[in-house]
């Protein structure tokens, strides 16, 4: 797909996030002003996910034409348009930075991957820890949760707040963490408290990794799809005993991000070629 990079008053500029499991484009003005957006399921050709997200995205913004595009997260090298790739975590910084200055540390859950970053003032990254690649650490296990529990997903984070008993999931192994639900929902367990309990396992398991990068208490933004879950926001404000900061669109948080720092590339090149 060939779009049209033309010179107009206001460049557009977009940021795409292809993650394992969703693909998420945001298109902005050179201000940084957000004009639209999409967020697709990522098909297994990275690039054709990168593409149709885009083509939604710009119908959405009214526009037809881009001038620069840059890629972030696990697919960002296989989209061919692309001008630049830059990794999730500096993308992510940039956009929390952004759009919740002062805040030091920040909490991504993803679908297979958690990231907890600290940065600085100017949403550098002074230092970030993952998750040791297994489910029971990232959003999949709550997909995986589902299944077994038989409800709908965007049910879940409701569901949740209504526990009266969570019931603890201490595996740190994906396969033996869902052999505990298994075993809870054959005790007749609800599946509020199963939930809960699953919500608080990871949780806990983002705890370890914000404590890995210097967290102390002070304000967490947490980004990622799950912060629009109620159930996974109360599991991460009773862990962290401190405010649980939630941006506007925090599933896009990255593709701003990165549409950002795209803003700020394509302005030197255009000043080196004025």
């Amino acid at each position: 797909m060939s779009l049209e990079r033309a010179i107009h008053d206001s460049n557009h500029i977009i940021g795409i996030d292809v993650g394992a499991g969703y693909t998420k484009c945001v298109v902005c003005k050179d201000d940084g002003a957000m004009l639209g957006s999409n967020i697709i399921k990522t098909d297994p050709n990275f690039d054709k996910s990168a593409m149709e997200s885009m083509r939604y995205a710009l119908q959405s913004a009214g526009i037809s034409q881009m001038d620069y595009l840059i890629t972030t997260g696990v697919g960002r090298y296989s989209v061919k348009e692309r001008n630049i790739q830059v990794t999730d975590v500096t993308a992510t910084a940039r956009g929390v930075s952004q759009l919740l200055p002062g805040i030091e540390f920040v909490l991504d859950i993803g679908g297979q991957v958690t990231k907890a970053i600290k940065i600085d003032g100017k949403g550098r990254v002074k230092d970030f820890k993952c998750n040791e690649k297994c489910a029971a650490g990232s959003g999949s296990f709550i997909e995986k949760a589902v299944k077994y529990l038989e409800v709908k997903l965007e049910d879940v984070g409701k569901l949740a707040l209504k526990a009266t008993e969570p019931q603890p999931i201490s595996s740190i192994c994906a396969i033996l963490a869902e052999s505990e639900i298994i075993n809870h929902v054959s005790e007749g367990k609800s599946v509020e408290n199963i939930l809960m309990g699953v919500y608080e396992s990871l949780a806990d398991r983002s705890m370890l990794l914000l404590k890995r990068v210097g967290f102390n208490g002070t304000k967490c933004a947490f980004v990622g799809g799950l912060a629009l879950q109620a159930g996974m926001i109360q599991a991460c404000k009773k862990k962290f005993g401190s405010d649980v900061c939630i941006p506007e669109s925090p599933q896009l948080i990255t593709a701003y991000g990165a549409a950002l720092m795209g803003i700020q590339r394509l302005k030197k090149i255009q000043t080196v070629q004025a």
